[in-house]
């Protein structure tokens, strides 16, 4: 009886003990290239906020399965994911975005981002979105929002339906595997984020004379583009995340300097207010993808 006793104070002093080291404020990280990769970029900005807050700030990485979950059950009060997941979220959970992220790509100062199709330069056949009726296309995911959703909603505006006009429409995994499978021809055309291709030929992985972009934009956007732009990754606040509290983790936020570690590690410029994520839904409406998936 006295070891049961025992046995059970002891458990209860360390349960206490571990809700006593519980994070103020814990922020969910999309963990799309595992969780080592989260914390290498994100851990100094939990970091700067808990120095900035005067509270102690967890960075919680999340993988695609326990994003929603995480946001449903509040057990995080922040989180970072792509723009098509926010709304996601913000649909289903009643989730909202504090602050939006100013990406730094090739030197660039970016607040939005696109997708971008492309077919081998040597292929005379594919010159226009309409020529990739009977080929093949990959693309990075269905999930990926600059690798497959904003190229499907672009195609669709055109009338046409990839997995019944397409040949083929495959999933790479990962952006340089689309490219590669263009490259070799694998597939006969494909889709990935803007800065993919530049990314990669700075890397000396590719040529830029061995690709064609495919409905190529134009404007002063820094990167080949097929599709709309859409607003970069949100940070974005839990329904149950008071209003003052996100108020606070913006302020700081947007106070990011360039030369800060928070936004050195995470290969950012910095924050700055949250953009409007209208078009986001208007593709998922679209699309019938996310919170709008039947």
């Amino acid at each position: 009886m006295k070891r049961t006793l025992s046995v059970l104070l002891t458990l209860a002093v360390f349960l206490c003990a571990l809700s006593a080291q519980a994070a103020d404020i814990k922020i969910g990280v999309l963990a799309k290239n595992g969780p080592a990769k989260v914390m290498k970029k994100w851990a100094a900005t939990g970091e700067y906020l808990a120095a900035k807050l005067g509270k102690s700030v967890e960075i919680v990485p999340l993988g695609f399965d326990k994003v929603n979950p995480a946001i449903e059950a509040n057990s995080v009060d922040f989180f970072l994911v792509n723009s098509s997941m926010f709304i996601t979220a913000k649909v289903k959970f009643g989730a909202s975005a504090v602050a939006t992220m100013i990406n730094s790509r090739q030197g660039k100062a970016l607040k939005s981002f696109g997708g971008v199709i492309i077919a081998s330069a040597y292929n005379d056949a594919i010159n226009s979105i309409e020529d990739i009726k009977g080929k093949s296309f990959m693309a990075v995911k269905k999930s990926s929002f600059g690798g497959w959703q904003m190229a499907y909603k672009t195609i669709k505006d055109k009338g046409i339906d990839p997995f019944s006009d397409f040949a083929s429409v495959d999933f790479a995994g990962k952006h340089d595997n689309v490219v590669f499978a263009i490259q070799n021809e694998v597939a006969q055309a494909g889709t990935v984020r803007t800065d993919t291709i530049e990314r990669m030929v700075a890397a000396g992985a590719i040529a830029m004379e061995d690709f064609k972009v495919i409905n190529k934009q134009t404007s002063d956007f820094p990167f080949v583009y097929s599709t709309t732009l859409y607003p970069e990754w949100p940070m974005a606040k839990t329904a149950a995340t008071s209003d003052a509290l996100a108020q606070e983790v913006a302020a700081a936020l947007k106070a990011v300097k360039q030369d800060d570690a928070a936004a050195k590690k995470a290969k950012i410029i910095g924050w700055t207010d949250a953009l409007d994520y209208g078009p986001v839904e208007d593709l998922q409406k679209a699309l019938a993808v996310g919170a709008y998936a039947n």
